[in-house]
């Protein structure tokens, strides 16, 4: 193995990379039989794995320090190229999708794999490439107003990251104030909100339809690889959630608002879980990541040795610096069969989070790298989201090591809340979207009025206290997924539920619990969601009578005393 720093970095040419990859299109059609076939998918993993992994040391450490001019370059040339290779990528599996020995191909790679070609097949087109590099563009220009802030606190100059500690504040002036500038900088800019989202629903509508779809969201369920449910099992989930979930979330709310002392709860106050303000983290940065280590060397022998092989190689860039990009992330190197996460520590609650979080996705990308068919590892993003939210729960445990006596409590319960209040924003975040790709006509104003409806159906306690720009149905204009990852958001929705089954399976045998999420981590993307689901014996969230059952239980947990 080797540290991230000394992996070499070459630009790829994509002319040679292309050509090559014309080549193995043109193997494919020679071959003579499956196994013949296969070989040269093999070759097909190598040339893919080299390209990702160029590409990905590009990203991070474009990431790492955004003031370095070289990887600036680098990154924007991998944005022009991407496309053009991606086509060509579905081109060739393509062939593999009409190969005469495709039943010989998917005894080796699974359906899975030809479900996903299908979709990928269905939601390309050279057509749409000029569109889709409009919308990169449109995407990264709402990322650039959005880092750009910069607000007056005090004389010093903050970005929007900097003001978030201000908005947990435990002084409830010191909250609304950083709300009031937080809003303030949202109207600045809100023109130009309006008009770059209304730029990129037009531009997802015209791709939607050269590609001979009726709207966007037909187009988007195939680019989110929704292979095996649809928008009827999406909207009887958020059916379910509106019936049993916002009452037992409005119930957390009233239990913080009395927690807070407060007669009147708003915007600026739900922000925080007690009148001391949230629990954070003792020790230094450096103290947080040495407590992840002996967390995970506790935890599981897999664990360990992930957590060391993620030490001892440095892929993991957590310290905030000032120039490194803002938030976090894990991502994956497929020559060195090496996760990486990359976090921006600010002495936060958030800090674990990361750790617990992200390397639930690391852990996982760790165990499935073992796996030879590369793609058992392309997950969907809801079944991706359950090995990270899972492990935020089952690291409660360890949550001492990091919140010390006094505030490990504390901790494990605004966790719990606030993991049960992010259900209804999720599905509103999702109906929302829906909404608007169903009625692209709609004008920006008419779009504020939908998100406003939808406040009051989600989460009806809302009040902003007179914050004019989110009072006004503009809050979603702050939430990056609904501009740069359209209808990724519901994602989170179905893990969170999913990650409450195995909480509630942890209470009553946490073995059994831990043994059935490694099986799920190693099954990877083998098998289609709902049968990974059935494969460790969770309940698929879309069924009638899972969510009241997962609310049952927090329910109960509650009357218990747990939280």
């Amino acid at each position: 193995m080797m540290k991230f720093k000394d992996m070499p970095y070459e630009r790829i040419d994509f002319a040679k990379a292309e050509e090559e990859l014309k080549g193995l299109m043109q193997e494919l059609r020679e071959a003579k039989s499956g196994e013949e076939q296969f070989e040269t998918h093999k070759k097909y993993y190598r040339l893919n794995d080299h390209v990702e992994t160029q590409a990905t040391i590009c990203q991070i450490r474009h990431t790492i320090d955004t003031t370095d001019a070289f990887y600036e370059k680098e990154q924007k040339y991998y944005d022009e190229q991407m496309p053009a290779y991606s086509n060509l990528r579905v081109t060739y599996q393509k062939l593999l999708y009409e190969s005469p020995y495709r039943e010989k191909l998917e005894e080796k790679i699974g359906p899975v794999a030809f479900r996903n070609i299908e979709l990928a097949m269905k939601s390309v087109s050279d057509e749409v490439i000029p569109l889709m590099q409009e919308e990169n563009m449109l995407a990264t220009e709402y990322e650039k107003l959005l880092a750009g802030a910069q607000i007056d606190w005090d004389g010093e100059t903050l970005n929007l990251s900097l003001l978030t500690p201000y908005l947990t504040s435990a002084d409830p002036a010191v909250r609304r104030k950083a709300a009031e500038k937080q809003n303030e900088y949202f109207e600045s800019i809100g023109g130009k909100l309006d008009e770059l989202y209304d730029k990129l629903v037009k531009n997802r509508t015209e791709q939607a339809k050269k590609l001979g779809f009726e709207n966007y969201t037909q187009l988007g369920y195939l680019r989110m690889q929704r292979n095996c449910y649809g928008r009827e099992e999406v909207e009887n989930l958020r059916r379910q959630v509106k019936e049993v979930f916002v009452p037992f979330a409005e119930k957390l709310y009233e239990r913080r608002k009395e927690r807070l002392g407060l007669e009147t709860m708003t915007w600026s106050d739900e922000q925080v879980f007690g009148p001391e303000g949230s629990p954070q983290p003792e020790g230094t940065p450096e103290e947080i990541l040495a407590a992840g280590q002996k967390m995970y060397g506790e935890l599981s022998p897999e664990t360990r040795e992930f957590f060391d092989f993620m030490m001892e190689n440095e892929l993991m860039d957590v310290f905030g610096r000032k120039t490194k990009a803002v938030g976090g992330y894990m991502t994956y190197l497929p020559d060195y069969r090496s996760p990486f996460i990359f976090a921006n520590f600010n002495g936060t609650s958030g800090d674990v989070d990361v750790m617990t979080h992200e390397c639930g996705h690391a852990f996982q990308g760790y165990l499935a790298a073992e796996d030879p068919i590369r793609e058992h590892a392309d997950i969907g993003m809801e079944t991706a989201e359950i090995h990270s939210m899972s492990m935020e729960f089952f690291t409660e445990p360890w949550y001492h090591l990091f919140f010390g006596e006094k505030n490990t409590e504390a901790y494990t319960q605004m966790h719990l809340e606030d993991a049960v209040m992010f259900v209804p924003y999720g599905c509103m975040v999702d109906e929302f979207q829906h909404e608007v790709y169903d009625h692209p006509e709609m004008t920006p104003e008419e779009r504020k009025q939908v998100w406003k409806r939808l406040e009051k159906e989600y989460k009806p306690h809302l009040n902003y206290g007179g914050l004019k720009f989110f009072g006004k149905g503009c809050f979603w204009q702050k939430q990056h997924h609904i501009y740069s990852y359209p209808l990724y958001y519901i994602d989170y929705v179905i893990a969170q539920l999913c990650a409450f089954e195995f909480k509630a399976w942890m209470d009553r045998d946490y073995p059994e619990a831990w043994k059935h999420y490694l099986q799920l981590c190693r099954l990877s993307a083998s098998k289609f969601h709902t049968e990974l689901l059935k494969e460790v014996g969770l309940k698929t969230p879309f069924a009638d009578g899972t969510i009241r059952e997962i609310v049952e239980n927090l329910e109960q947990s509650v009357a218990a005393g747990r939280w």
